[in-house]
């Protein structure tokens, strides 16, 4: 098995098994009803299908058919190897988040009833793990697959996403739990421990 097909092989199981991970989270969540769902909204859609290319559309494209084999490289073992622990600890943290989340994850932006603020386990860092968890997807597909386009979308389509959305999120959460986010906000990162 040549490299180039390994490290596509590699992108495409991790993709399989994040879906994998998320449907048994994605039926709790359907069953919890929910109380403020007014930022669910054609821009949020619009932010989600803008990610979806990238971290799929695009990459899939790729690995199936070499598109644009303009912009394709040659990616060494080592870019392989760390492209495959990348994806694996973006998978570690997406089955943590997932796991605190529990019932309240939910993919658009909704508060559900009798909803709580979570800010114990992966959550205790960083206020935003499941977006940790998708730059990681994002830079494991930049390191897996050797293509300008298919390996970077994730990390510009995503990165779309995220900066459109975060300070909305925020809004959302400050507005539901007031005082008590905003003490969470004082002690918390949003993406990365200690830094952002």
């Amino acid at each position: 098995m040549s490299l180039l097909l390994f490290s596509k092989i590699a992108w495409a199981s991790g993709v399989v098994a994040w879906f994998v991970m998320r449907l048994p989270f994605q039926r709790k969540a359907r069953r919890m009803k929910v109380s403020d769902a007014r930022h669910r909204n054609a821009r949020d859609m619009t932010l989600l299908t803008i990610s979806s290319t990238g971290l799929g559309v695009i990459p899939a494209l790729y690995a199936l058919t070499g598109w644009p084999k303009a912009l394709s490289y040659t990616a060494s073992l080592p870019q392989v190897v760390a492209g495959v622990a990348v994806f694996l600890s973006a998978l570690w943290l997406f089955w943590r988040t997932h796991r605190a989340l529990g019932r309240y994850w939910s993919v658009t932006l909704e508060i559900k009833d009798s909803h709580k603020l979570i800010t114990s386990g992966v959550y205790e860092r960083v206020r935003h793990p499941m977006y940790s968890a998708f730059f990681l997807w994002a830079l494991a597909q930049a390191l897996l697959l050797p293509n300008l386009l298919a390996g970077l979308s994730g990390l510009v389509c995503f990165g779309t996403l995220f900066f459109f959305r975060v300070g909305r999120e925020e809004k959302m959460m400050r507005e539901a739990f007031g005082a008590e986010y905003d003490a969470y906000v004082a002690r918390t990162k949003r993406i990365i421990p200690g830094l952002y």
